[in-house]
């Protein structure tokens, strides 16, 4: 399924009931994100989210809910520009590097 953006108006006089429409917003399966638009709507983006369910708990759970819409969401590509690899050439100085190592144990260094 594509995902889906779902906006409700509902009647929020305060804080506690913006509040609970959110929580039961954010409730829902598929619910991917849920912000209020305006004063008194909320928009649900989800994939596979039932907006009659939505409405349904959203009029039993804070008062009159409406659904304004349901559509698609229109996901934006970005645009890819066609760049060519830069040519790197590796130059590497031998004499950069210390290959000498540790040196010789001293247990094998012969008295004379």
């Amino acid at each position: 399924m594509a995902k889906q953006k779902i906006v409700v108006r509902v009647t929020m006089e305060n804080d506690k009931k913006s509040r609970k429409a959110l929580r039961i917003a954010v409730g829902l399966d598929g619910v991917e994100s849920a912000s209020f638009v305006g004063s008194d709507q909320i928009a649900v983006t989800g994939e596979g989210v039932d907006s009659v369910k939505l409405a349904t708990l959203l009029r039993k759970g804070v008062g009159y809910a409406e659904l304004v819409t349901v559509g698609n969401v229109e996901e934006k590509k970005p645009e890819v520009k066609e760049t060519k690899p830069a040519d790197v050439t590796w130059q590497i100085n031998p004499y950069e590097y210390n290959y000498y190592g540790y040196g010789i144990p001293y247990y094998y260094v012969y008295d004379l």
